[in-house]
């Protein structure tokens, strides 16, 4: 009996061990991805600045882009999340156009949009009301 005790008592013990690494492991897994997400974002605004003039647009459904051209629908993009840019006539858009799809092609994603914008100012512009209205 005693030695039944002592071989629960072990079992359990493991069980608790096991638990403990699974909850580190589960742990450890989304730090990475946050870190990823976050490495992301810096990619992209490293991306955005050496591009100069160009920004990218991402998650936009292709089938509204059939209805209006790519540039309408960048100035229309502008339009609806910064009213105040929107009359701004600085701001102009030189060439829009939909990125090739480099992804997994059994995954359905959408393309992203990239915008040239005819001045920096321009784009820099976009950029610190996007910031602004991202942090509260």
């Amino acid at each position: 009996m005693d030695a039944t005790a002592a071989r629960m008592d072990e079992a359990e013990q493991r069980i608790g061990d096991i638990e403990d690494k699974l909850m580190e492991n589960n742990d450890a897994e989304s730090k990475r991805e946050i870190k990823a997400k976050e490495h992301d974002l810096r990619i992209r605004e490293i991306s955005d600045s050496l591009k100069r003039n160009n920004i990218r647009i991402i998650r936009v459904p292709e089938e509204e882009e059939r209805e209006i051209e790519v540039k309408g629908l960048c100035e229309q993009i502008i339009a609806e999340n910064f009213p105040n840019l929107g009359k701004d006539t600085d701001i102009k858009v030189q060439e829009a156009q939909r990125t090739p799809i480099r992804f997994n092609k059994n995954q359905p994603s959408s393309r992203h949009i990239v915008v040239k914008f005819t001045k920096y100012s321009g784009k820099e512009r976009i950029m610190k009301v996007a910031r602004e209205k991202k942090s509260p």
